[in-house]
């Protein structure tokens, strides 16, 4: 049995790119824009586009709603939003035959977002900060609607219910409509929930946590916040061009709108079940004088911390993808890779692992979430201790945005270099992992460092 329409592709005769053709649907209620803006870059290879979703699951304070346009009947939701997975898994049991050409990457499916604070749903974190956010702590919405940009191929792809194809292939390839709401502008200067002298504190207290061996790594962030007038599309336009990141991506909510400069893949799974993830430990500034930047990659390269801070993290991925994975088959096949970014140079492994038989992406995600790089070691214990020492929750900083496809296809991001939009203000933040031999100045620095893309480009 299957409640979801049956799917066909077709390919779309466009000379826009994914950034224009997004433009005639970014005002709708969860359009999401996957953009591998980093045209160089080597995960940069696909663009999705999704609209009009057949139903959504919700998460918000642990509880969990459904709605659904025109599906007659769905089966029962569970209640708490701990079992958000195990429903989405469910429904995807039920999905519609696909008719089209298998290398797609996206079939019919979910795609979403998964802001930090859904942990708490999948781990006892005790609460310090209230909830101050009207966004969701997770959105995922099942797509039967996909346009799929294939840049190594040079395609454009549709995937669409069989009985609407023609229509809306016609509404893809119609010309584009002039959007009179592309203004934005900030109303008030950026502010940060806390002092130079007050992240210091914070920072003491870490090394205080480190010292008496409740963890060995803790990332501690700071949330900037303004006030904004205008349309968060444009701004996410701005923040686009000057940051080139593989894994940007837009969403808009009833609430709110999410702006997503990421450079880190948190998991992808291919059809066979091969996985892979992608954790980022380790930052160093970017110049504009060659000389100077070479020179700032290889401190990044050579720093013992950093690579000390990576290994860390390395370790924990491959518990958790070992959760979900055949015995034996979790390897790193690169360790301390650097990547480089306009605003900064990354230090980046890659572990992968081979899905046990009968798993599936959206348990792997589960098992998983949130990542390891953006919480520290042990996982728990550095969640509680961010927890209270942070003024306030991350909501959906250090989550996730991506797709899960039916055939088993998926890919998502950390969302890092993350904005959300909403009521009127718009909170960015910027964290980092400290270590034992860490020291205060330097994070403090770091933290600037990775928003040095962000805050002034939306200033200007």
């Amino acid at each position: 049995m299957s409640i979801f329409p049956d799917l066909c592709a077709v390919k779309l005769e466009t000379t826009l790119s994914a950034l224009e053709l997004f433009e005639r649907c970014q005002s709708e209620a969860y359009a999401l824009f996957l953009d591998s803006a980093a045209t160089t870059h080597e995960d940069a290879h696909y663009d999705f586009i999704f609209r009009a979703p057949e139903c959504v699951i919700r998460s918000k304070n642990e509880q969990l709603t459904v709605s659904a346009n025109s599906i007659a009947q769905l089966p029962k939701a569970p209640t708490h939003a701990a079992q958000m997975f195990d429903y989405a898994e469910q429904l995807m049991a039920l999905t519609g035959h696909y008719n089209g050409p298998e290398h797609l990457p996206f079939q019919g499916g979910f795609a979403g977002a998964v802001g930090y604070d859904f942990g708490r749903c999948l781990e006892v974190i005790p609460e310090f900060n209230r909830d101050e956010y009207n966004s969701s702590d997770a959105v995922l919405a099942y797509y039967c609607e996909a346009v799929i940009f294939d840049k190594k191929r040079n395609e454009v792809w549709l995937v669409a219910p069989e009985q609407a194809l023609k229509t809306q292939k016609a509404y893809w390839e119609q010309s584009p409509q002039s959007d009179s709401n592309t203004s934005f502008k900030l109303a008030s200067a950026w502010r940060s929930n806390m002092s130079e002298a007050e992240y210091h504190t914070k920072f003491n207290a870490v090394q205080a946590y480190l010292l008496s061996g409740d963890a060995y790594q803790i990332n501690l962030a700071q949330r900037y916040q303004a006030s904004y007038q205008g349309c968060e599309w444009a701004a996410y336009k701005k923040l686009r061009a000057s940051n080139n990141a593989p894994f940007s991506a837009f969403m808009r909510t009833p609430e709110s709108a999410i702006l997503s400069v990421s450079p880190e893949r948190f998991l992808s799974t291919t059809g066979a079940g091969e996985v892979q993830t992608k954790p980022i430990k380790g930052t160093r500034p970017r110049y504009e004088d060659s000389s100077r930047d070479s020179a700032s990659k290889q401190a990044l390269l050579n720093s013992e911390k950093d690579r000390a801070e990576n290994l860390m993290i390395v370790d924990l991925l491959r518990n958790d993808l070992s959760k979900n994975c055949e015995p034996g088959s979790v390897k790193t096949p690169k360790l301390f890779a650097i990547e480089s970014f306009p605003a900064v140079h990354h230090l980046v492994s890659t572990i992968t692992g081979q899905l046990k038989m009968g798993g599936s992406a959206l348990r792997l995600f589960k098992g998983a979430f949130p990542g390891g790089s953006i919480t520290g070691a042990p996982k728990i214990r550095a969640m509680q201790i961010i927890e209270e020492l942070e003024p306030n929750r991350r909501g959906i900083y250090c989550g996730s945005i991506g797709y899960f496809s039916q055939h088993g296809q998926s890919d998502s991001s950390i969302t890092i270099r993350t904005l959300l939009a909403e009521n009127g203000q718009l909170y960015c933040w910027a964290g980092g992992g400290l270590v034992a031999d860490s020291k205060a100045d330097e994070e403090y620095q770091e933290t600037k460092d990775k928003v040095s893309r962000i805050l002034p480009v939306l200033t200007s």
